[in-house]
C-alpha cells in the first residue's frame, strides 16, 4: 500500500494542493483526472520524489518498485530498438553474465571436490532461480511480443533508434517500462504517441498487470477499459470515486447538483439569519440572542461549488454552404519522399455530408492524404475538389504556426472577415480566453490553449468540408465533449484523424484504414472497424498455421535467428570500423611520405634532410608501417566482405 498523506504544494500565490491525501492498494487501477493545469502531472512528481512538497508525505514499503513515464523523456542513442529496450533489463542481463562464468568456471575446471568449487555450484542454483524468478527464460518472448504489440514489425528491431521519430521512441521508453516488474506504474497520457491498434493492445496488457496503476488519460475509453476507480483534482483538493471514468462523470453531476442545492439553502439561511439579526440586535432584551446568530454565521462553514468544473468551451460551426454532392475524388493518388513509398494507387470519393475517419498506424501516410486533399503537398495521380467546396483545415500541427508575437485578440481580428472582427471577444470567450486574457502573447500559452486558440479561427469562416488532422491532441476530456458535439452538429463533410475511440465513436460512419502503402475503405462505425479487424487478424493467424506445419518450429527457433542475426550485425559494424580506422590511418600516413617524396626531389631541401643520420632509417621505418597497414587493411577488408555476404545470405 502506497498512502499519499496531506501534500501541500504552493508555487508563488498559486496553491497546487492544499491537503491532497489518498491510498493506493496493491493492484488497484486508478484514474487520475482534472482540467488541464490543475496539477495531475505534478502529483505524478510528488509520488515519484522528483518534486517535493512543501508539506505532508508519501509513505511507501521500503522495496517497493515503482515505474513512472513521463509525457517527455530524454532519448539516447548509439543503440538498436532490441539493444534499447533490452537495457531495461539490467538485473537479468547482469544476472546472466554471472551465469555464463559460473557455466565456464565449472566446465573447465576438475577440483570437483573443493571448497570453491562446491561454492559455484551452490551460487549456480541461486542464481538460476532468481533468474527463472525475474523472468530470464521469457524476457526474449515477452519483449518481442511488448514491441511487436507497440507497433514495431521484426525487421524494425535491429534498426538504430535514431532512425526513429520521437513518437516512435517514445514507444521504446514505454515498451522498457512494461518490461519490468513493479508494484506501481504512474502513467502520464500513456497513449500519446500510440495509433488506435497499440492502443488498444496497451489497454489489454494493462488490464491483466498485477501491480498497481495511476494513470492520468485524456483518453475516455480507455480509462473506462481499465481504470475501477477515479480520483479528480480540483482546486487543489482531490475527489476519489470507486468507480471508472464514464460512471464519475455521472455521479460528480449528482455532486454538483448537490453542492448547488446544499449552497441555495445555505444561502437562504444565511438571508434569514441576517433578517434577525437585523430584527433584534437593536433590542436590549434580544441582545444575546442577535450575537449568537452573529457568532452562528461567522463560524459556519460556506459551501464552495468548484468552479473549475462548470468551465467548459461552447460553440457552434457556421452553417456549412451546400456543396456539390460529389466533394472529393481520388484516382490513383500516391506520395513519396525519395525511394519511399508512403502510398500509391489511392481511390476514394467523398459525399456531401460524408463522415469519414482515417485510422492506422503512425506513419503510414493518414496526415500526408489530407495535405494533399488540403492542397499542401504534390503528389502521384489526381485529386478532384467538388464544384463549391470550401475547405476548413485543422493541421495536426496548427498549433504550432501561430504567431508567438500576437496577442490572441490580434489573431483573431486578424483572421477575421470584417464584420465579425468587433465579435473578436466573444469568439475567445467560448473557448474560455476572457479578461486580460485575450491581451497575452500567443508563445505563452500551453500546448492546450494553443490548440482551442486554433479551434476559434476555425469558426471566423464557413466552410462546407472539416479536414481535422488530430484535433483532440492537447484538449482536455471536457472540450473534447464539446468539439464532438459541435461536429456533430455540423451540416456540411467531415474528414477526421484521430485515434481516440470515444470521440470516433457516433461522430464517423465509413473508415479509411492505412496499412501497409494502402488504404482501404470500411464502411461502419470505429466499434465494428476494430471488431472486423481482430477477426481479420486472427483468420490470419488461422491461416497461416494452416499453411505452414512447420511455423511453430520456426517460431521457436526465431530468436536464436535473431540472436544470429544481433551477433553478425555487431561484428559487421565491428569490421567496418575497423575497415574505416586503418582506412584514416592509411591516408594520414601515405599524405606525409608524399611530403618527404616531394622534399627529397627538391635539391635544396634534400641536402639539409641529408644532413640528418636518422632521417633514411626513419623515412624506411614509415614505409614499412605503410605495409603493415596496407596487409591488417587487406585482412580487414576480407573479413567486412564476409560477414556483408553472410547478412545478405540472412536477409
Amino acid at each position: 500500500m502506497i498512502g499519499i498523506q496531506n501534500i501541500k504544494l504552493q508555487y508563488n500565490d498559486r496553491v497546487i494542493f492544499g491537503g491532497v491525501s489518498f491510498l493506493i492498494n496493491p493492484g488497484e487501477k486508478i484514474g487520475l483526472v482534472g482540467s488541464n493545469g490543475a496539477g495531475k502531472s505534478t502529483l505524478l512528481k510528488v509520488v515519484t520524489g522528483e518534486v517535493s512538497a512543501d508539506f505532508g508525505e508519501i509513505s511507501k514499503p521500503k522495496d517497493s518498485r515503482i515505474g513512472y513515464l513521463p509525457q517527455e523523456l530524454p532519448l539516447y542513442d548509439g543503440r538498436t530498438v532490441w539493444e534499447e529496450a533490452e537495457s531495461a533489463l539490467s538485473s537479468i542481463k547482469k544476472i546472466e553474465k554471472q551465469l555464463d562464468y559460473i557455466n565456464e568456471q565449472l566446465a573447465t575446471r576438475e577440483d570437483y571436490e573443493s571448497e570453491s568449487y562446491l561454492k559455484l555450484i551452490e551460487d549456480l542454483n541461486h542464481l538460476t532461480e532468481r533468474f527463472n524468478l525475474e523472468g530470464g527464460y521469457t524476457y526474449h518472448g515477452s519483449l518481442e511480443k511488448i514491441l511487436t504489440g507497440l507497433g514495431f514489425k521484426p525487421e524494425d528491431f535491429s534498426r538504430q533508434t535514431t532512425e526513429f521519430s520521437g513518437g516512435w521512441r517514445m514507444r521504446i521508453e514505454l515498451a522498457k517500462l512494461l518490461l519490468q516488474p513493479h508494484d506501481l506504474l504512474l502513467l502520464d497520457e500513456p497513449t500519446n504517441h500510440l495509433d488506435i491498434h497499440s492502443i488498444v493492445w496497451l489497454e489489454e496488457f494493462l488490464q491483466q498487470y498485477e501491480g498497481a496503476i495511476l494513470m492520468v488519460s485524456h483518453d475516455r475509453t480507455f480509462l473506462d477499459n481499465i481504470t475501477t476507480r477515479t480520483v479528480e483534482v480540483v482546486k487543489g483538493k482531490v475527489f476519489d470515486y470507486p468507480v471508472s471514468y464514464s460512471r464519475f462523470v455521472e455521479l460528480r453531476a449528482e455532486r454538483r447538483e448537490q453542492q448547488m442545492q446544499a449552497l441555495k439553502n445555505q444561502e437562504k439561511e444565511i438571508k434569514h439569519t441576517e433578517q434577525l439579526i437585523e430584527k433584534f440586535r437593536y433590542k436590549a432584551s434580544k441582545a444575546s440572542f442577535a450575537q449568537n446568530l452573529i457568532k452562528k454565521l461567522d463560524n459556519m462553514d460556506r459551501i464552495e461549488i468548484d468552479e473549475d468544473d462548470a468551465r467548459k468551451i461552447h460553440f457552434r460551426f457556421p452553417p456549412a454552404p451546400r456543396s456539390g454532392k460529389v466533394v472529393l475524388k481520388a484516382n490513383h493518388v500516391g506520395k513519396k519522399y525519395g525511394e519511399r513509398t508512403i502510398f500509391k494507387n489511392v481511390d476514394l470519393e467523398l459525399e456531401r455530408h460524408d463522415r469519414v475517419a482515417f485510422v492506422g498506424q503512425n506513419g503510414q501516410g493518414k496526415s500526408t492524404l489530407v495535405k494533399i486533399i488540403t492542397e499542401h503537398l504534390q503528389h502521384e495521380g489526381k485529386m478532384d475538389i467538388g464544384h463549391n467546396v470550401d475547405i476548413g483545415y485543422y493541421a495536426q500541427e496548427q498549433a504550432k504556426t501561430l504567431a508567438g508575437s500576437k496577442t490572441l485578440l490580434e489573431t483573431i481580428e486578424d483572421a477575421a472577415p470584417e464584420d465579425l472582427r468587433k465579435r473578436a471577444r466573444d469568439y475567445l470567450g467560448a473557448f474560455l480566453f476572457s479578461g486580460e486574457d485575450v491581451d497575452k502573447k500567443v508563445s505563452v500559452l500551453s500546448g492546450g490553449e494553443k490548440g482551442r486558440l486554433a479551434l476559434c479561427k476555425l469558426l471566423l469562416h464557413p466552410h462546407n468540408l472539416l479536414v481535422m488532422d488530430e484535433p483532440t491532441n492537447h484538449l482536455d476530456m471536457r472540450s473534447k465533449e464539446m468539439l464532438k458535439n459541435a461536429l456533430l452538429e455540423f451540416d456540411g463533410t467531415l474528414l477526421v484523424v484521430s485515434h481516440d475511440r470515444h470521440f470516433l465513436q457516433g461522430l464517423t460512419n465509413k473508415i479509411y484504414e492505412f496499412r501497409e502503402g494502402k488504404v482501404k475503405p470500411f464502411l461502419g462505425s470505429i466499434d465494428e472497424y476494430l471488431e472486423a479487424r481482430k477477426f481479420e487478424d486472427f483468420r490470419q493467424v488461422e491461416q497461416s498455421a494452416a499453411k505452414s506445419p512447420e511455423k511453430e518450429k520456426k517460431k521457436a527457433a526465431s530468436q536464436n535467428d535473431y540472436e544470429a542475426r544481433k551477433q553478425l550485425e555487431k561484428d559487421l559494424r565491428k569490421a567496418e570500423s575497423e575497415v574505416q580506422s586503418l582506412e584514416g590511418e592509411i591516408e594520414k600516413l601515405e599524405s606525409q611520405l608524399q611530403q618527404l617524396d616531394e622534399k627529397l626531389h627538391d635539391p635544396k631541401q634534400f641536402k639539409e634532410l641529408s644532413q640528418d643520420p636518422d632521417f633514411y632509417a626513419n623515412y624506411e621505418a614509415e614505409k614499412e608501417k605503410l605495409d603493415n597497414l596496407m596487409q591488417q587493411w587487406e585482412k580487414a577488408q576480407k573479413k567486412w566482405d564476409k560477414l556483408s555476404r553472410e547478412k545478405e545470405s540472412i536477409d
